[in-house]
């Protein structure tokens, strides 16, 4: 079998079934299997799977295990020379999937490559970062990397200073797509299920780096991802998974003072935000969510905990 394709999902049902059509009608000139691992939906996604792709594996959670550990399961079940994530609000283009087949196999050393993504425009959406760190969250919470996206230094993080048309080693490609070599997996380990929502993938491939394989960015398989599906059912709570993801990260490979810099950053960004809100009035709509959003960004940066009500939920497809 040359790859198993793993797609984690949680109430995506209309989403799923258009990405296991695309799977299905593109894929050819190589051996698949398809592995759907449902994290306890409530809107018939296992019902479809279940009628509609029976040659697919299905495996239905009783609880949400979260994307780590949705994908994780997937992979215990595969057998395939290659490991695919697959987001379920994805729609693959062309032969992606027999291209990135190919990539890894002229790549002996590439443990991991991600794709070109698209938007549901056309346009591109930036798939491959910098790992995180004090610094970069630093430039995002003074607007630095916005205010100057084509600087190699402020713009490091999402890397728009790059056009993205070009074969290139990257720090991580982003989970929504991402082809890994078996090899690698038993060599550094599966995903760590301890992050809650997204960096889970910057983690896997700073592991991957650590023992010596190499992460790829792929531009001639496309992918359209529609993004951020099943995040929005976590309303404005959502902005401070993404930051806790990442002080975690920092935490567990940069150190503590690293981690408490860290939070602090992410505080003084909140802040600017919330004083920028305050001049936007006008919008009264856009103010509001906005505001719920900094303001729960704002209390976990001064030691809140990540919202227990969402716990034991994760990311399907973010």
């Amino acid at each position: 079998m040359d790859l198993s394709i793993g797609i984690p999902s949680w109430n995506t049902k209309q989403l799923l079934d258009q990405c296991l059509a695309s799977v299905y009608q593109t894929s050819h000139g190589f051996s698949f299997e398809v592995l759907v691992v449902d994290n306890a939906s409530e809107d018939g996604s296992p019902e479809m799977v279940a009628s509609k792709y029976p040659q697919a594996k299905l495996i239905v959670n009783r609880i949400n295990l979260g994307f780590a550990g949705a994908c994780n399961l997937a992979f215990k079940h595969s057998v395939g020379r290659y490991f695919l994530i697959l987001n379920s609000d994805t729609v693959v283009l062309d032969n992606a999937l027999a291209l990135m087949v190919r990539f890894m196999d002229s790549h002996p050393d590439a443990g991991a490559a991600g794709c070109r993504l698209l938007n549901r425009d056309g346009s591109l959406q930036r798939s491959c970062s910098r790992f995180p760190s004090v610094l970069t969250e630093l430039f995002d919470a003074l607007y630095l990397s916005k205010l100057l996206p084509k600087s190699k230094v402020f713009g490091s993080y999402s890397m728009s200073y790059w056009d993205f048309d070009e074969v290139r080693e990257v720090d991580f490609a982003g989970g929504s797509c991402l082809i890994v070599r078996r090899e690698t997996i038993e060599e550094v380990g599966l995903l760590d299920e301890g992050f809650f929502m997204y960096t889970e993938e910057a983690d896997w491939c700073y592991r991957m780096w650590q023992q010596g394989w190499r992460v790829y960015y792929y531009p001639d398989a496309r992918i359209i991802h529609f993004g951020g599906e099943s995040a929005r059912q976590y309303g404005n709570q959502i902005m401070v998974h993404l930051y806790a993801s990442r002080n975690r990260f920092i935490l567990k490979h940069q150190g503590r003072i690293a981690a408490t810099a860290h939070r602090f950053v992410v505080m003084i960004g909140a802040l600017c935000r919330l004083f920028l809100l305050g001049l936007r009035l006008c919008r009264r709509d856009q103010v509001d969510e906005n505001l719920a959003f900094q303001l729960n960004v704002l209390r976990w940066s001064l030691g809140g905990s990540t919202p227990r009500r969402t716990l034991g939920q994760a990311r399907s497809t973010a």
